[in-house]
């Protein structure tokens, strides 16, 4: 692998590691206001899509596709955020985020401040936050299963 020694991502996973292989990784990130959001990390430190080959390219986005299925499968979010951005850490990853209606920042990205929501709405969400959590245990056997047959 190579590395940056000053890129977080070089230096550590960058989260709970569910399955990596020799050339990506793919973490939990540990988010208590967004369950379920995965990152998809190509291990070498690339910052850009661009700098792959095209079979690489192909193979991160394969891997992508299959987080956001076991996502929808397990999860059943409402809507499905994919990113990949890099302006805070140059080393080629994307954000794979499941969305729900009534989560703590919709329809707003949640990187921007979280509208304000009146009390029972933030209690709804609290709630089905609590049945989002019970299922990530199924969604990480499930990703996991998935990503070894690849």
């Amino acid at each position: 692998m190579t590395s940056s020694g000053n890129c977080p991502l070089c230096a550590n996973p960058g989260g709970d590691v569910l399955w990596r292989n020799s050339r990506l990784r793919v973490v939990k990130v540990d988010d208590a206001s967004h369950p379920g959001f995965t990152r998809v990390i190509w291990q070498d430190h690339v910052g850009e899509m661009s700098e792959l080959r095209a079979a690489e390219r192909d193979e991160i986005m394969s891997v992508v596709w299959q987080v956001e299925q076991a996502q929808r499968q397990v999860l059943r979010p409402g809507k499905i955020n994919l990113a990949q951005l890099g302006n805070m850490v140059p080393h080629l990853h994307w954000h794979v985020i499941p969305r729900w209606a009534d989560d703590s920042h919709f329809p707003q990205a949640i990187w921007a401040p979280a509208p304000p929501r009146p009390p029972a709405a933030e209690q709804a969400w609290q709630a089905h936050k609590a049945r989002i959590l019970a299922l990530l245990p199924d969604f990480h056997t499930e990703l996991a299963a998935a990503l070894s047959r690849r």
